[in-house]
């Protein structure tokens, strides 16, 4: 297959399901996440040059443009993007400090914004390619304690709609993927008694897992794909049906 394609937040959850589920449907990985952690590192490994580690902090906006420069010069023309790098802080609004509403909203809008910006630019030229967003159910159930975290999921979702109406004619898609409450390092507060309340919801009786979410990410890759844009596919066990 040998289509490129950029992950950001790749080291663990569901970055890191996102990257062996291409790999082993044999597309060329560049994974994208500040630092090397052994679950990617082991993929490294059994993968070769099939996955390329490029270790940078997002939040620092003014890299984003030379980083892409680089990556096209290094790696060619990416087939596509997945813009899963993103940051929780739990708190309420009254008390959480402006810096991190700062740093959150750079590393969850700003940083995937500026990455499209700069990586759609080789897929026009290509006339072909496929921007993925990952979102979370959170944009539109909300969630005691994650007002901005929401906001920039929901902002993330309203880009996907109208940026698919301006490069759908040159064949390139723009999606979201909205995962529901997964076990990953991300939600690890929410053990016990409020995990068990939010699988008995779910009419499967089970959370959503990486790997359910990463599959999601595959199908909208792929040709079977190709009339599916500006929509968001939730994925959370119908936890929200």
């Amino acid at each position: 297959m040998n289509k490129l394609v950029i992950v950001t937040g790749a080291s663990r959850g569901l970055g890191l399901a996102i990257c062996r589920q291409l790999l082993q449907q044999g597309y060329t990985v560049l994974a994208l996440a500040r630092t090397l952690s052994s679950d990617l590192n082991a993929l490294t490994e059994q993968y070769g040059s099939g996955l390329t580690f490029v270790s940078v902090d997002l939040s620092d906006l003014d890299n984003i443009q030379p980083l892409c420069s680089e990556m096209i010069k290094q790696h060619g023309r990416p087939y596509a993007l997945i813009n899963n790098a993103a940051v929780g802080y739990d708190g309420v609004l009254a008390t959480m400090h402006n810096s991190e509403i700062n740093a959150l909203l750079n590393l969850n809008v700003q940083a995937p914004i500026l990455l499209t910006k700069y990586l759609l630019r080789p897929m026009l030229l290509n006339q072909s390619g496929r921007i993925i967003n990952i979102s979370s159910i959170i944009a539109r159930t909300g969630f005691n304690g994650l007002s901005v975290y929401a906001a920039s999921k929901a902002a993330l979702e309203g880009f996907t709609k109208s940026l698919s109406r301006e490069v759908g004619k040159a064949g390139i898609t723009v999606n979201c993927v909205a995962p529901g409450y997964m076990q990953t390092e991300m939600t690890n507060s929410l053990q016990g008694n409020k995990l068990e309340s939010i699988k008995r919801r779910s009419p499967l009786g089970r959370l959503a897992t990486p790997d359910d979410a990463a599959a999601t990410v595959l199908y909208l890759l792929s040709e079977q794909a190709a009339a599916v844009t500006g929509t968001t596919i939730t994925v959370d066990a119908g936890s929200t049906a």
